[in-house]
């Protein structure tokens, strides 16, 4: 996409009203407002109210290059109007994003804002730091560091565990602390993130890769995979 020159002079209330003008050329150039937030993430929408466009940006973006802020308009626009977003501008933003100065400013805001609200690693009816220190001991010579272990505060069934790396925290569901789910499945899940500390994320480009193929090939490694990933699909 072509940026005009004068893009690089424009306010993000200007940019914004001329990409909404584009999208609604009937309604005129509208009045806008932009309110910044001190989200934990990137987050931004936008929303038509009362005759003007609000903007929720996170504030975290509140130094982006104009050709940013526009790619980003154009992505919101295109929601709010049941669009498709652009593939461009989805690029470009991600671009941004994965910029490694950008990326260490928002995992300092979310360590820095975000909330972990996470049991201790004593389950009903396992414990994460003992299944922790066995897979430690088995699979990475007991070499890598504990991070925080716990049990996430509802029985989520979609996502049955995750690494955060701004909180150096492993969190299982608590629907996997019951008595209908095998140790294996415990095991494996836990495992599967422990993977994530040893082979962190890869950004490259408007990529940004979490499995990367060192990750599944140790992830094969380990014993049952078939059986545990079958008895996960049962829950």
């Amino acid at each position: 996409m072509q940026i005009q020159t004068a893009l690089f002079f424009e306010r993000p209330e200007e940019i914004f009203a001329r990409v909404f003008e584009e999208f609604r050329p009937s309604f005129g150039r509208p009045q806008v407002e932009i309110r910044y937030r001190r989200y934990v993430d990137a987050n931004s929408s936008a929303r038509w109210r009362e005759g003007r466009l609000e903007v929720k940006m996170a504030d975290v973006l509140a130094g982006a290059p104009a050709p940013i802020l526009e790619a980003l308009a154009r992505i919101l626009m295109a929601k709010m109007f049941r669009r498709k977003p652009p593939a461009h501008c989805q690029r470009q933003f991600r671009l941004y994003l994965n910029r490694k100065d950008v990326r260490r400013q928002l995992h300092l805001v979310r360590e820095i804002r975000g909330r972990k609200q996470v049991s201790g690693p004593q389950g009903a009816h396992f414990n994460l730091e003992a299944i922790f220190e066995d897979l430690n001991r088995r699979f990475f010579s007991g070499l890598m560091a504990r991070p925080n272990l716990g049990w996430s505060p509802q029985r989520a069934r979609t996502l049955l565990g995750h690494f955060d790396p701004s909180h150096n925290a492993i969190i299982l569901s608590r629907r996997l602390d019951a008595h209908d789910v095998p140790y294996l499945a415990v095991e494996y899940i836990l495992f599967h993130e422990m993977l994530h500390l040893r082979y962190p994320v890869e950004h490259r480009g408007a990529h940004r890769r979490v499995h990367t193929r060192e990750f599944r090939a140790a992830e094969r490694q380990f014993p049952g995979l078939k059986e545990a990933r079958e008895a996960l699909k049962r829950l």
